[in-house]
């Protein structure tokens, strides 16, 4: 297999793997199952220290955009969306925000 097939296959076993499905409704996690999601399939020390076990509470608020108190497959995307970018942050140096409009000020020489 490809290696960007691995990772999307990899992205849908790892949600299914950890989302409550038993009241027969669409798979989804609660607060408890992403935690153990983001604590136990996150090694990379680049990766973990982007999170943080208190912040996990903020994270599901802003992750459930739909406000049921889960998150769905969509919303688990966005998340491991944000932790991609991140790591490429980290890796190249590049990808902050930037303001549209404008130029990064030029240092003055004296």
């Amino acid at each position: 297999m490809a290696r960007l097939e691995q990772v999307i296959t990899n992205i849908v076993d790892v949600f299914l793997e950890y989302a409550d499905d038993d009241d027969g409704k669409k798979p989804q996690l609660n607060i408890e199952e992403l935690k153990k999601v983001l604590e136990l399939e996150i090694q990379s020390p680049e990766l973990k220290d982007k999170i943080n076990a208190d912040d996990i509470g903020e994270a599901m608020e802003m992750l459930d955009k739909n406000h049921d108190g889960e998150v769905n497959f969509r919303e688990f995307c966005r998340c491991v969306c944000v932790l991609a970018r991140c790591y490429y942050q980290k890796k190249t140096g590049k990808g902050g925000k930037k303001v549209k409009g404008k130029e990064p000020e030029a240092e003055q020489e004296d």
